[in-house]
């Protein structure tokens, strides 16, 4: 008879050693391959960063909110009234991620993030007219065509730019208040997560995810990222299909379809989000058989967001296509994959942090032997992140920046840190490297 071999807090350690290395040897071939041959495009690689020690008027706040959630961060969660807990979450993440982003300064941290060349803000005056912008959207998606998009418009369905020009239509026009407004709903990403794992698995795991939710690295680049906006819907599309099932309420499908169809008219790729959304069906399948009529409103709501676009001119199958196009016309046909496809998944262990790759053995422990059901079903959960973003990664599309790009799947990934024990030490390790990272490198996209 062969025992399982228990899974003592030294395999933790070689875990996030591994992960350790496998960060370090993206760094040194990345800088053979930069300095030798210019074809990462990237001055930090494998991260798309400039080396530049630095402190700012967020440092103080970072590090008192550091050393706070580390003291207080799990026994605040463990002892929390649950209506209070998933608030507190979304207000410190909030807190954290602007205290990083501030290192850099309200200028370069949150101002001017988004009106760069390649982003959003660069088009806000061509959605004068926005039913004839959207019919004519994919004709501008091509390099070298006139009046081609910056690469962030391009390379995203219209939802993502309308949302900024609909900021500006309100009166909140500008870097900061677009900045403001990804970081902010950037943060409730973390409370879509707790609401989910609660749902899903059990209230303690979720208690104990929170602070790593919390204190991620990846907050680093939620600060002022276009993609922490996407991450936050598509995880409430997530949290709300987990509470429509286990609560079997129509209301709460409608809201997670509407989301769900939001969500892929931000970014082509968030489509790999269903896979983390067959894990919740499969986890609450008995809910769904004994309420089929759920499917309902959620096929219907699901529809909502495709058919306003299509009804206004925008394909996506076709704008994909021409994207594909675009991206291989660009510094993505120059990026070479041999590098990338690895390297990718060492951003990935950057942004989530040494907790998170000392969990994901225990999260595979669980999912295997299945000796504790609600971390077996929290396993499932982290198992269909790590699958969508392994697609991701094969597929080609992603190399380089997927420290940002990734980050609506690297949210899901954090919870396995609730199967750790000693949160406190790793909590430590986490927000050592989010200074570090925020402090060292001045962070780009």
């Amino acid at each position: 008879m062969i025992h399982r071999q228990p899974h003592t807090p030294r395999r933790d350690l070689y875990a996030a050693a591994a992960a350790v290395l496998l960060v370090t040897a993206a760094v040194l071939v990345g800088r053979h391959i930069q300095d030798a041959h210019r074809t990462l495009f990237v001055h930090w690689p494998p991260l798309f960063a400039d080396w530049d020690p630095h402190l700012g008027p967020g440092t103080p706040a970072a590090l008192i909110l550091a050393a706070a959630g580390v003291a207080y961060g799990p026994t605040l969660a463990a002892r929390l009234p649950w209506r209070a807990l998933p608030w507190v979450t979304w207000a410190a993440s909030a807190a954290w991620i602007f205290s990083l982003a501030l290192i850099d300064g309200w200028h370069d941290g949150i101002a001017t993030r988004l009106t760069t060349a390649n982003e959003y803000l660069q088009v806000i005056d061509r959605f004068h007219d926005i039913p004839a912008t959207l019919r004519g959207f994919d004709d501008h998606i091509l390099a070298g065509v006139p009046g081609n998009w910056p690469a962030h418009v391009a390379g995203h369905p219209p939802a993502a730019t309308l949302t900024f020009v609909l900021l500006d239509r309100i009166g909140l026009g500008g870097g900061g208040w677009a900045g403001t407004w990804c970081a902010v709903l950037g943060a409730s990403a973390s409370a879509a997560v707790v609401v989910a794992v609660r749902a899903l698995a059990d209230e303690r795991l979720a208690r104990r995810a929170a602070p790593f939710l919390v204190l991620a690295p990846a907050a680093v680049w939620m600060g002022a990222s276009a993609d922490a906006y996407f991450a936050a819907v598509a995880a409430w599309a997530l949290a709300c299909l987990a509470l429509a099932l286990t609560r079997r309420s129509l209301l709460w499908a409608a809201a997670s379809s509407l989301l769900a169809g939001l969500t892929g008219y931000l970014s082509y790729g968030l489509t790999l989000i269903a896979l983390i959304g067959l894990a919740v069906l499969v986890l609450a399948r008995a809910d769904l058989r004994a309420r089929p009529l759920l499917v309902l409103p959620f096929l219907a709501g699901l529809a909502v967001v495709p058919v306003v676009f299509t009804l206004f001119g925008f394909n996506w199958w076709t704008a994909y296509h021409l994207l594909v196009t675009r991206y291989y016309q660009g510094v993505g046909g120059t990026r070479p994959y041999g590098y990338w496809i690895w390297a990718n998944l060492a951003c990935a262990a950057i942004i989530t942090g040494p907790a998170t790759a000392a969990a994901l053995p225990r999260t595979a422990d669980s999912l295997i032997h299945r000796t504790d059901r609600p971390a077996t079903r929290l396993a499932l959960i982290i198992a269909a992140a790590l699958a969508a973003l392994l697609i991701a990664d094969l597929s080609g599309m992603s190399k380089a920046e997927t420290e940002r790009i990734w980050l609506p799947f690297a949210v899901w990934l954090l919870p396995a840190c609730a199967l750790l024990p000693r949160p406190r030490a790793w909590l430590t390790a986490q927000v050592i490297l989010a200074l570090l990272l925020n402090s060292l490198l001045l962070t780009g996209w």
